[in-house]
């Protein structure tokens, strides 16, 4: 199928699955072979093809259109058979699941049984009103013999869906035989009664009559299943619950809906008739097992009408469109649009309902149109030595959907070119032909090229369809002279030359061929990168000369090749210039003579513990580096005296001390270095070697390092005395701080008159006096209502926690600069206006406290009073300190006093 959704939103709304979680039918206990039992729905948003489905069962299979069977003639043995039917998807292998209930309908007759000479006869149901249903089998007396009977299964019950009423409406009267000799009560239980959706059923509990509260819709729930129960007055259990299935009847109230409200499809132009084009698909809510929701399609209108008015067709069962007609061209119909509906009552347009979607075919381009070129030939011209330059541009003409495959032009050489200088590439935008040159092309060798072209399309042509004569042309293309550059045919010359060649030593000629033969012109050299200016050209013929010494030593050297840039240019309009590059490879010559390495070393002042390995360095490359001969000097004699070398190998050599002492310092000691070069270098180098006295593993202690720096004993003395004098004065300064801190606490006070605090009266809150003089009455303690109650009160009478009325005193007032001697006399002062103070606490009046019982273990300070006389020892005064020494001495004389 080749359709297109264009309403994702449509999509969205369908849900795959079957249209019930389970199905149950009623069946007879005895089931023939192909036996018809029930339908399961099942949609797929797609269509019914490609959906399969299968049971877990062997006994009972389900057809293509959902029709359950039996495979095989079946006696049931028990009250229900339950299986899965399950329905696969073979295009997205998805698969979902129902279940599947066969309940056996089963019967009772009366019976009559005969015990004792009695007749009890069973309750005949025909006694009942029509409506009534006995669920429970009748029941013996209990003086007659009894036999254990299995319960019934009731038929299911139908309802109509989208009844008007009136509600409740009675469906059935539920009876047992019991409810002769005692009362019964009635309930139901199950989705619809007690369960989400609520009271959709009801039961009169004493009546057992059932009823419907409100319209049904199958479409919301196509089933109930409820359990009816019989109990007495007391709640205990008179019956076995029995099951009730009630099926909603459908109605035809939904039309049929498309998936789609606009389907897209496509057919190719020249197709037959009977070609698939597209399928559309409407699902109809309504039971698919009756009319009211067989679905049956058929076309509406067709736009345009060309070349027929019934171009296409629809299967009325499946919705699948096709063609009907031939004469699908897109060159002159690219579009149909056709209006499909769908009818439900398998299509009978006066009782069905009906909808309808819009389908919108395609006519999709075949490669009917070879391309064709406008022109039979093309010209152009082409500068030499030019690539990537678009050289004439072909044009064509084709029929077909433009920028589609079979549009799209290819095009290719097929002649005149063998040497593959040009390329025909494709404009996307126009389909026109770009001849690239893609190879330069030389005038000298080609003036003119004759090619010829062919054009075709990405997509091979249609069946049947030919090659048009007009698909090939001819295209001539010019090529013009330009001045080209001189060029050297041996670029990046290479020549090997030893280094210390004198100026003016001729190496090589480095000369340039013009390429343009059919012009007379000269070449001229010049020099282009010479970084260390050793070089010379000829600007005639492009000889080359050196202009200093060349050295393979120099910076400008790497890996032995020095390298220098050539310019050629020729007097051409405009001129042009070619370089070249000339590399010079020198070998190495004995011209540097060997460096000593390293140049200090430190050894011990005593031999046999440590020595020093020196090497050589050389600026030249083997043979004319090592190995290498290392000796000492004669002259002075000291150095042999004191130093000897010890050969290690050809390129190390060792140098120690030769006497068994050496005083600690700093010696310098030349050594001789020869190469290995023809003729030998040599070269005579000092390496300063410091000797200084060494601690058992070799290494240089403190003090000898200092003395091989050139420090002696006195120099150290004296460094030593003068840290030893700088830690003692600080240590005095620290000594002599402290000190001073210890002298500044413990010297005489020296007090400001305002911080003078010795004539200075401190007032603290006071509690009054002790628990004897809380001998009053606890009535007292009662909280006053008003301040008038207070003050009415005898004297003596009153409330500490408040402050009492009346004029304060006034205290003396300090004397600005006061003198020792009137400190008595202030202190006397102060005491008398406190004491006459009525403001200040105590007040001398009943205190109110929480009252804590009687009697205290403390002592009484009742007798302690601000104006109590007598002696009293002020001896320890002096115990208090500097700051009280004057009180001391005022007060704590004695008998000086």
């Amino acid at each position: 199928m080749r359709a297109h959704n264009e309403d994702l939103t449509d999509r969205e709304t369908c849900k795959a699955g079957f249209s019930e979680e389970d199905y149950t039918a009623l069946i007879s206990p005895n089931i023939l072979q192909g036996e018809k039992l029930l339908q399961v729905k099942f949609s797929s948003c797609l269509g019914t093809k490609g959906t399969q489905y299968e049971t877990n069962s062997l006994d009972f299979k389900v057809g293509a259109d959902g029709t359950v069977f039996a495979t095989r003639e079946l006696q049931i043995p028990s009250e229900q058979v339950a299986f899965t039917v399950t329905a696969k998807d073979h295009q997205t292998a998805k698969q979902w699941d129902t279940m599947v209930r066969l309940l056996v309908a089963q019967t009772w007759s009366s019976r009559s049984e005969h015990k004792k000479g009695k007749k009890n006869v069973a309750l005949d149901p025909s006694q009942y009103p029509k409506d009534t249903l006995l669920p429970w089998p009748p029941h013996q007396s209990s003086s007659g013999l009894r036999r254990q009977k299995r319960d019934w299964v009731i038929p299911p019950i139908n309802v109509p869906e989208n009844s008007r009423g009136p509600f409740p409406q009675q469906l059935v009267r539920i009876r047992s035989d019991k409810d002769n000799d005692i009362p019964i009560r009635y309930s139901i239980t199950g989705v619809g009664a007690d369960q989400p959706p609520m009271e959709v059923f009801s039961i009169d509990s004493m009546s057992g009559r059932m009823y419907v509260t409100r319209p049904m819709d199958r479409e919301e729930r196509a089933s109930y299943h409820l359990r009816a129960h019989a109990v007495d007055m007391n709640g205990n259990k008179v019956e076995n619950p029995i099951d009730l299935y009630i099926y909603v009847i459908d109605m035809n109230d939904n039309r049929p809906e498309f998936i789609n409200q606009v389907y897209n499809g496509s057919v190719d132009e020249g197709s037959k008739p009977g070609t698939y084009v597209m399928t559309v698909t409407a699902n109809d809510a309504d039971d698919s097992t009756t009319a009211n929701g067989m679905v049956r399609y058929r076309i509406v209108t067709q736009t345009p009408q060309s070349p027929s008015q019934n171009m296409f067709t629809i299967n009325s069962e499946t919705g699948d469109l096709v063609t009907v007609a031939a004469g699908l061209d897109r060159e002159k119909v690219q579009q149909y649009t056709v209006i499909v509906q769908a009818t439900d009552m398998e299509g009978n347009l006066n009782y069905g309902l009906s909808n309808t979607a819009t389908a919108i075919i395609t006519v999709t381009d075949v490669n009917d149109n070879p391309p064709e070129f406008t022109a039979s030939t093309f010209a152009g011209e082409v500068p030499e030595n030019r690539v990537e330059t678009v050289v004439a541009n072909l044009t064509i003409m084709d029929r077909d959907q433009p920028h589609s495959p079979n549009w799209n032009a290819v095009y290719r050489v097929i002649s005149g070119d063998p040497s593959g200088h040009f390329s025909v590439r494709t404009n996307p935008a126009t389909n026109e032909g770009m001849v690239t040159v893609v190879k330069a092309v030389d005038y000298e060798l080609n003036r003119a090229f004759m090619l010829t072209v062919m054009v075709s399309n990405q997509a091979p042509l249609a069946s049947g369809i030919q090659m048009s004569f007009q698909s090939t042309a001819g295209v001539t293309i010019s090529v013009t002279d330009i001045n080209e550059a001189p060029y050297f045919p041996s670029n990046r010359k290479l020549i090997r030359l030893e280094e210390g060649a004198p100026p003016g030593t001729a190496l090589t000629t480095f000369s340039a061929v013009d390429p343009d033969r059919f012009m007379q012109q000269a070449v001229r050299y010049s020099k282009l990168s010479d970084p260390a200016n050793w070089l010379h050209i000829n600007a005639s013929n492009g000889q080359i000369t050196t202009t200093a010494v060349l050295d393979r030593e120099s910076l400008y050297i790497k890996n032995n090749v020095y390298e220098a840039t050539f310019l050629a240019a020729d007097n051409g309009i405009p001129p042009a210039s070619g370089t070249g590059t000339l590399q010079i490879y020198l070998i190495d010559i004995n011209d540097n003579a060997p460096e000593l390495l390293p140049k200090e070393a430190q050894v011990c002042e005593k031999p046999g513990l440590n020595a020093v390995n020196i090497t050589a360095a050389d600026a030249d490359v083997d043979p004319n580096i090592g190995p290498y001969v290392f000796e000492l000097p004669f002259v002075p004699a000291a150095v042999r005296k004191n130093w000897t070398i010890t050969r290690l190998n050809g390129d190390y050599a060792q140098l120690s001390l030769r006497v068994l002492y050496l005083e600690a310092g700093m010696y310098e000691v030349p050594i001789t270095v020869t190469d290995s070069g023809n003729p030998p270098l040599s070269n005579t180098s000092v390496i300063k070697v410091k000797v200084c006295s060494c601690d058992e593993n070799g290494d240089c202690t403190t003090v000898g390092a200092v003395a091989a720096a050139g420090l002696g004993t006195g120099a150290i003395v004296a460094i030593l005395i003068c840290i030893v004098i700088l830690l003692t004065m600080v240590l005095l300064f620290i000594m002599w701080m402290k000190r001073r801190e210890k002298e500044r606490h413990t010297k005489q006070l020296l007090i400001d008159p305002e911080d003078d605090v010795r004539d200075n009266i401190l007032k603290y809150d006071e509690e009054g006096g002790g628990e004897e003089d809380q001998d009053y009455d606890l009535s007292q303690l009662q909280q006053p209502e008003a301040m008038e109650h207070v003050l009415s009160k005898a004297p003596g009478v009153r409330r500490v926690d408040e402050r009492p009325v009346g004029a304060e005193p006034q205290y003396p007032v300090r004397p600005v600069v006061p003198h020792p001697g009137d400190i008595g006399d202030f202190i006397n002062e102060g005491l008398r206006a406190a004491d006459n103070d009525p403001t200040a606490p105590p007040y001398d009046s009943l205190l109110v406290f929480d009252y804590e019982g009687s009697g205290s273990t403390a002592g009484s300070v009742s007798s302690l009073n601000s104006s109590s006389s007598g002696d009293q020892d002020y001896d320890y005064l002096n115990d208090w300190g500097p700051r009280f020494r004057k009180l001391a001495d005022m007060y704590g004389g004695g008998e000086e006093d």
